[in-house]
């Protein structure tokens, strides 16, 4: 795969991310790496970060590229499907959808005959730890979903999944940090109410969230059964699991 050319339609920080970590990974090397995108400081952005080629249209990105990242706003895909269209070659192109609530059935109206793979990742990938999902599109392969996987496996995780299930995966992994964040804030929160300083705080808090996550994946025990194991008889702890 360390040949494999990838262009990204649009270069914001999603983008910005997955590249990364594609080109950490080995999955790709700068000099096969594509974007555009309208906004000249996300273009700038993403070309300092990745040390790739910004280009100056879409279609110069279909061109020079074979995966296609579809990094745009959803409401603005289609009508850059719509543009793109008559560049495209399903023997040539794999395009990757990264959009949110953009469902196959409408990329590949847009788009007859060519090979999708919709993705929902997550905003973990800005730091290597995205939990993706994503399914395949009626005219993808076998061996796209292979390569699908191996993309985002490496900014975290990545599970095929029926595209029925995306919209659950929305609703977890992809709000899923801003539930994190929320619980972050709120341990902080709690410890800044009793006297430690904020910057402590916070640090205490996302590690212990983080550590506490790191147990669930390694460990492979229920949560139950791990919240348990913290839970002593008549302690702190169990107390305030259960207020």
């Amino acid at each position: 795969m360390s040949e494999l050319t990838i262009g990204f339609l649009g270069a914001g920080k999603m983008a910005t991310a997955l590249a990364l970590g594609f080109l950490r990974a080995g999955r790709v090397q700068a000099d096969h790496l594509f974007a555009s995108d309208v906004i000249p400081v996300a273009a700038d952005t993403f070309a300092a970060a990745t040390h790739s080629h910004i280009l100056p249209t879409n279609r110069a990105v279909a061109e020079a590229a074979q995966v296609l990242v579809l990094a745009v706003k959803p409401d603005q895909i289609l009508p850059a499907l719509t543009e793109l269209k008559t560049a495209l070659d399903p023997q040539r192109h794999l395009l990757i959808s990264i959009a949110a609530g953009v469902m196959l059935a409408q990329l590949e109206k847009t788009a007859p005959g060519q090979r999708f793979v919709r993705v929902m990742p997550n905003t973990p990938a800005l730091v290597g730890a995205s939990a993706s999902a994503f399914a395949l599109g009626a005219a993808a392969t076998e061996q796209d979903g292979a390569t699908a996987l191996r993309l985002f496996e490496s900014v975290g995780i990545a599970f095929a999944v029926k595209e029925k299930l995306l919209d659950a995966v929305t609703g977890l992994s992809g709000s899923g940090p801003a539930y994190a964040f929320l619980m972050i804030e709120a341990l902080a929160d709690g410890g800044v109410a009793v006297g430690l300083p904020r910057e402590i705080a916070q640090k205490l808090a996302a590690q212990t969230l983080l550590g506490a996550a790191k147990m669930v994946l390694e460990t492979s025990q229920h949560p139950g059964a791990l919240k348990d194991a913290v839970c002593s008889p008549g302690g702190t702890t169990i107390d305030a699991v259960h207020e």
